[in-house]
């Protein structure tokens, strides 16, 4: 093997240098495929790819509903004993999604979390109320009750659920002062 030197390279290195300017130039080709078009661009494959510009525009904030974020069922006569739950549930993460179109922004939300049996359990569907509010400033500009199904068949270890929710359209140009928000929804208290 022969040793290389400063300012020139044996035969083994100068071919390894060859494929790798091959390569790097094979990468730039392919990332220089997409046009300047603003518009959404469809890959070979027939999927729509996202625009530079729709990555740097805004899509308004999400965030859990205050104290909304966890949710007990007991069984019947059993509220507050800890001995007589029959599950919990709590929202460990929410996002959003927008999409422009005509002067508007589609907004799609989706919240994960999990199930945690507990004494009172029973295998079987459980049904989760999911509300989903969209405001500007202190208007209320939707609000969706959703009912997430989750299976639980093992009383012994949580589940975990994700819930995506129905869009939202907005105009664009009132998009900055639109929030979301999302959490349990146990409607209201029985006296």
């Amino acid at each position: 093997m022969q040793k290389s030197t400063f300012g020139r390279l044996n035969p083994l290195s100068m071919r390894f240098a060859r494929l790798g300017g091959a390569a790097v130039l094979g990468l730039l080709v392919a990332g220089c495929s997409t046009s300047g078009n603003q518009q959404a661009a469809t890959s070979t494959s027939g999927e729509q790819r996202v625009t530079q510009a729709e990555l740097q525009a805004f899509c308004p904030r999400i965030s859990l509903r205050e104290g909304a974020s966890f949710f007990s069922t007991y069984e019947k006569g059993g509220n507050g004993d800890s001995n007589r739950v029959v599950y919990q549930a709590s929202i460990s993460d929410v996002t959003r999604d927008c999409r422009r179109d005509n002067g508007n922004i589609t907004i799609n939300v989706a919240a994960a979390g999990r199930v945690v049996p507990g004494p009172k359990f029973r295998n079987g569907t459980i049904t989760m109320p999911i509300r989903v509010v969209v405001m500007q400033g202190d208007k209320i500009l939707s609000s969706n009750l959703h009912k997430q199904a989750v299976a639980m068949n093992n009383s012994q270890s949580a589940t975990q659920f994700l819930f995506s929710g129905t869009s939202v359209s907005v105009p664009e140009a009132s998009a900055r002062q639109v929030q979301i928000f999302i959490g349990f929804d146990e409607g209201p208290q029985k006296g």
